[in-house]
């Protein structure tokens, strides 16, 4: 989880600075890249702890 949080703070970090900065849309892409992998990797990780229940 210190992981995808620290992933987490430095994308969004990236995407302030590029866009705070005119001209580098490269170091937008860098945090939005990291971003979306994050939100990709919780949803799979919410998926794969979903309680199986038991066929009837």
């Amino acid at each position: 989880m210190v992981l995808f949080l620290s992933v987490l703070v430095a994308a969004v970090a990236l995407i302030a600075i590029g866009a705070g900065v005119v001209g580098t849309l490269c170091l937008t892409s860098a945090g939005v890249l990291p971003l979306i992998a994050d939100l990709l990797y919780l949803a799979a990780r919410s998926v794969w702890r979903s309680p199986r229940r038991p066929a009837r």
